[in-house]
């Protein structure tokens, strides 16, 4: 979900629908300047989606966290506007998977980050389609575990590029959603609980190091237990529900204490944006805040009337004003913040695939 990206040629060429051309083309460029769309619409999100996921799969050969990861785990939501581009994006991963352990250099995962992402946003797409843990997906997970530091985190990619590629933090976060979201009871597997107990033993040890995190814990302590307490959950709410701005957003600098490239600071009286919007308005329905909440109402808000004439949101990027990649998460995460509350009169949160018993919601 950030900028640099778990890049890696795969073995072969993965299996493609011929329907889904090549793409030469290049995407515009994210903008603080592209015009607010003159009508609402998820069609034209999931077409923006789609093109930026296939680019980035095709063009790059590589795997992204701001791109083709989230993709995976927004696009179930909008099936009702089919594309033969996830499944493309979909047999890229299926095929690095399975070719990881080929002699050829190149098949090989490149960084921990590019199994651990890889698993998550695999089991993601499953837990969202089939419901079924795909062989490939167990395959991921379970190579993951043995990736795992004694601390119970694992070696990420820390290039500088806040949120994503910034620490072991963000890592560690990324296999507990994947973990918490793996169909087929993964997460009471014999690998999964001796890594789960190092997992929640970091958790105990190292607290969140910004408000982000602190959010993306909130969301994988939904579906796994013992990764935050209801007081923590409460007073994440809490804190989340303060950072929320007049318009009735939320900006991404504000939810940590990030410098640019050139070394100045973030400006976290920044203009709301997609990414913060779209990801606080998801994590408050998974914590079981109803959809029908002031806040939450104000956020859906924002997001129906923040959308850009492309179908995406923007998010100014962290590091530079040069690509703005994030905004393609952003999109993603904006779309199944918008999915999340279409029910507007569920009260709770009634997963039943979740490895937790607390079903209650974290509202104070």
């Amino acid at each position: 979900m950030s900028a640099l990206l778990v890049a890696a040629q795969t073995a072969s060429p993965p299996a493609r629908d011929m329907a889904s051309p090549r793409t030469k083309e290049k995407l515009s460029r994210p903008s603080a300047d592209e015009p607010i769309a003159k009508e609402f619409s998820l069609k034209r999100s999931a077409a923006l989606i789609d093109s930026a996921a296939l680019q980035w799969t095709q063009q790059q050969n590589c795997g992204s966290c701001h791109t083709n990861y989230p993709y995976l785990m927004a696009r179930p939501s909008l099936r009702e506007y089919p594309s033969p581009a996830p499944g493309e994006v979909r047999a890229f991963f299926e095929n690095r998977v399975a070719h990881w352990d080929d002699p050829k250099k190149e098949a090989k995962p490149r960084w921990d980050a590019e199994v651990i992402s890889t698993a998550s946003a695999l089991a993601f797409n499953d837990a969202a389609t089939s419901g079924k843990l795909h062989p490939l997906t167990r395959q991921a997970l379970d190579r993951m575990w043995t990736l795992q530091k004694s601390n119970g985190g694992w070696e990420w990619l820390k290039c500088g590029w806040p949120p994503q590629e910034h620490d072991d933090y963000y890592g560690a976060i990324v296999a507990a959603l994947g973990v918490g979201h793996a169909p087929g009871d993964y997460a009471r597997s014999a690998a999964a609980q001796r890594g789960l107990e190092r997992l929640r033993g970091y958790f105990r040890k190292t607290p969140p190091p910004d408000m982000h995190h602190q959010t993306m814990l909130l969301w994988a302590a939904t579906w796994l237990d013992g990764l935050m307490d209801s007081d923590q959950k409460a007073a994440t709410v809490r804190s989340l529900w303060a950072l929320q701005r007049a318009d009735g957003g939320w900006c991404l600098p504000s939810l940590g204490q990030w410098k640019r490239r050139n070394g100045q600071p973030n400006d976290p009286g920044s203009p709301s944006d997609g990414y913060a919007t779209g990801l606080i308005v998801f994590v408050l329905r998974e914590a079981g805040v109803p959809a029908m909440d002031p806040a939450i109402q104000r956020g859906i808000a924002w997001l129906k009337t923040h959308q850009r004439a492309s179908g995406r949101w923007f998010t100014r990027s962290l590091n530079d004003d040069e690509d703005h990649y994030i905004t393609d998460a952003g999109t993603c995460l904006a779309v199944m913040a918008l999915r999340r509350c279409a029910s507007a009169g569920e009260p709770t949160l009634t997963h039943a695939t979740r490895t937790t018993d607390e079903r209650t919601p974290s509202t104070p």
